[in-house]
């Protein structure tokens, strides 16, 4: 890599993620480089065991630290993101438990089709949701910081676009006229939950 390069390493190996984070976080820092929990010899799994986006950021921000320094690289930031999907006509289901909805975790087809059938008979006018991302982020220094995004939208009864992943197909963003999974890439990171909290980490590290 280049010198000068800031490298983040997030709590994940959700090639997805991976992407948007040097995506977004490239159009305001110059020099990024983004690894994945593989690139440094991560087993296994996080146990995720917060009931809250906030538990779950500092979770894995953690567990990436200590396998960024077990790795032998104790100045790259250190990333966790915990996000979901808030609606409304569900008292804020499935929240924390977006990913495993249906049971089984990242099974985005069952996810999906478990949430249309929870909204099942619910009117337009009622079917109002977010999607909401924390992060938290540990400098070189040992410094946690935490950042929140949010975007409002509409969760449609049937699915649109081919794009995105997760419930973009059925999040229905009214200002675009379009749901995630028909926004390009670069208009999504734009005015997504993760695009809005990777800004604001970009803010907060520029003034750290």
């Amino acid at each position: 890599m280049a010198e000068g390069t800031m490298h983040f390493l997030l709590a994940s190996r959700n090639r997805h993620k991976i992407r948007e984070l040097e995506d977004i976080l490239a159009a305001d820092i110059s020099g990024v480089a983004v690894h994945s929990l593989d690139e440094v010899g991560f087993a296994g799994d996080i146990d995720e065991n917060g009931t809250t986006f906030d538990a779950n950021a500092r979770i894995k921000a953690r567990a990436a630290r200590a396998a960024a320094l077990r790795a032998g690289h104790p100045d790259w930031y250190c990333l966790g993101d915990d996000s979901g999907l808030s609606v409304d006509a569900l008292g804020g289901a499935p929240g924390v438990y977006s990913a495993r909805f249906a049971g089984q975790h990242g099974v985005d087809a069952a996810n999906n089709a478990l949430l249309l059938q929870k909204l099942t008979g619910v009117p337009a006018a009622e079917r109002g949701a977010h999607f909401l991302c924390c992060i938290a982020c540990i400098t070189p220094d040992g410094r946690e910081l935490t950042v929140w995004g949010d975007c409002p939208g509409v969760i449609l009864d049937a699915p649109r676009g081919q794009d995105g992943f997760g419930y973009d197909p059925l999040f229905y963003l009214p200002d675009a006229g379009m749901t995630f999974a028909e926004l390009s890439g670069a208009r999504k990171n734009a005015v997504s939950h993760r695009g809005r909290a990777l800004a604001a980490l970009a803010d907060a590290l520029g003034k750290h």
